[in-house]
């Protein structure tokens, strides 16, 4: 194994994060944060060279670049990880046995954490951020689209790492190659738990190939129901932000499905959308509701393919049904599992579909874009698993870490 000897530096640096603080830690990441700000020419001009080989048109453009405000952000994400409690020691569950032994779960890092993603290098300063917090180190593997903005970013933190007295191998890149990615999926004894982040092609090759534990991060083929009894106004707007807040990222709203007695209500509610001039793959009866409404350059009918599809880009499916159990099975058919919403006044309805959409994020009145770990509250994350074993949902702190039992006695024996 040729990255034997780089596997091994990380797992002997993930023994010694455990004799890092909690305020060490917190100290290393607002340093981190600081250098983000100090060293933004260097990664914008790493992002620019590796931004010039892609074409704008390109869905993975947007994910790729980074902006100085996306830097500022990133490095104000760091700041709130560093702010957050730590999820390590936490008692989950407590019991003295009828022997006098005296039982504990509590939560540890799982160790070491690998995740390979692709055109997003925001993605490597999240995962150190939140490994580090939590007590792991990590193995990184980027794409080859990110692979200055990634070498940049690691370097930095090594450069801070090392002027701490910290073992750099924290957090260690791979380089970006199909044979790396390879080695790390089959890295037993060395990693942990491996997390894909990335397209629907990338997570199935993760989830058929690793030796190695996988956390599964479905890709978002998100939907928004609005109801017989929607409002307008809020449609509108949670229509529009879902759907063109940023296009690439994976709760990006993909098919609005309309109930057919607000068809008329139709071109109102995509109005909004021709501003970024959204293409819209409208079925018959949506078709007929938008012609002439909307920009015919805009409107194309709908195709079989067009429900189930992560556009990841200006364009959105439309589907009409008859009642809300026609959209639950929609929902059901071409959902990927990740976010759903519905759009109602009619709160038996709302709680229905709440209850009944197999989802990890289910909205009520409110846009799928959502979905994101800071938005929640949890800082960074590290991904959102659509998985239903272990974590599910936007994965930050909490989610990387696994337990274990503490039991403490007097001398007893078991007869």
């Amino acid at each position: 194994m040729e990255l034997k000897e780089t596997f091994e530096r990380v797992k002997a640096a993930s023994r010694q994060l455990a004799l890092l603080s909690d305020e060490r830690k917190n100290a290393l990441l607002m340093a981190v944060a600081d250098a983000i700000g100090q060293h933004q020419p260097a990664l914008l001009a790493a992002n620019a060279e590796d931004l010039s080989h892609m074409e704008r048109s390109n869905p993975l453009y947007d994910r790729l670049q980074l902006t100085p405000q996306r830097l500022e952000a990133i490095a104000g994400d760091m700041r709130h990880v560093a702010t957050l409690p730590s999820p390590l020691g936490m008692v989950q569950k407590e019991r003295t046995l009828q022997n006098g032994l005296r039982l504990r779960r509590v939560s540890v890092p799982f160790g070491v954490i690998g995740v390979v993603y692709e055109a997003r290098p925001n993605v490597t300063f999240d995962v150190f951020s939140l490994c580090l917090k939590s007590g792991n180190a990590c193995v990184l593997k980027g794409g080859r689209d990110a692979a200055r903005s990634n070498e940049a970013a690691v370097g930095l933190i090594h450069d801070v790492l090392r002027s701490e007295g910290v073992d750099p191998s924290v957090v260690e890149l791979l380089p970006a190659t199909h044979e790396a990615t390879a080695e790390m999926l089959n890295a037993v004894g060395y990693i942990d738990v491996c997390i894909p982040r990335g397209g629907k092609k990338l997570i199935s090759f993760v989830r058929d190939t690793a030796r190695v534990p996988v956390i599964e991060t479905g890709a978002g083929v998100v939907n928004t129901y609005f109801d017989r009894d929607g409002d307008l106004k809020i449609g509108r707007d949670i229509v529009n932000n879902a759907k063109t807040r940023r296009v690439s990222v994976c709760n990006a709203l993909d098919c609005l499905i309309v109930h057919e007695s607000r068809l008329h209500d139709l071109p109102e509610l995509c109005a909004p959308l021709i501003i970024s001039n959204v293409i819209l793959h409208a079925d018959d009866s949506a078709w007929q509701a938008l012609s002439g409404n909307y920009p015919d350059e805009l409107l194309r009918h709908a195709s079989a393919e067009s429900f189930g599809t992560e556009f990841m880009d200006y364009q959105m499916a439309i589907k009409t049904v008859a009642s809300l159990d026609e959209a639950l099975l929609h929902i059901a058919c071409y959902g990927s599992g990740h976010s759903e919403a519905i759009i109602t006044q009619d709160e038996n309805a709302a709680r229905r579909f709440q209850q009944e959409v197999d989802a990890a994020c289910v909205y009520w009145n409110a846009p799928t874009s959502f979905t994101d770990g800071a938005q929640f509250g949890m800082g960074a994350e590290i991904g959102i698993s659509t998985q239903k074993l272990g974590p599910r949902g936007p994965m930050a702190l909490e989610e990387m870490t696994t337990y274990k039992w503490l039991i403490e006695g007097e001398g007893q024996t078991r007869p």
